[in-house]
């Protein structure tokens, strides 16, 4: 099943990421993007909308609160969530490429089945 994944910026100013429900109207498993300062620059971090007292994405924010909807932002965002609402690893096309120069040059990577 594809989502309709949304990162917006809510009226209190919070940037959040969460799934589309276009029939209510609403978005659901509900992540917050934080940024934190290193020495090599800002990180993000993702942590559920209820963190500290939840620790699980989950909840749901009404249109009525969202004043902007990105139009773009980067895919590695949208797998991240992937990752963290569903607990899989999602692998990208770079990935699989890696893989399959590992294969061909007989270093492991796809077991593959002749």
């Amino acid at each position: 099943m594809a989502y309709d994944i949304r990162l917006v910026k809510l009226i209190n100013g919070d940037t959040v990421l969460g799934k589309w429900d276009e029939e209510g109207n609403k978005l659901t498993d509900v992540a917050v993007i934080q940024t934190v300062p290193t020495q090599q620059g800002v990180q993000m971090m993702l942590l559920p909308f209820g963190y500290p007292f939840e620790t699980e994405i989950r909840g749901e924010i009404k249109a009525e609160h969202i004043i902007y909807v990105y139009g773009k932002f980067p895919e590695e965002v949208k797998t991240k969530y992937l990752e963290a609402t569903s607990n899989l690893t999602l692998s990208t096309a770079g990935d699989l490429r890696n893989l399959q120069n590992l294969a061909a040059a007989g270093k492991g990577g796809l077991g593959l089945i002749k």
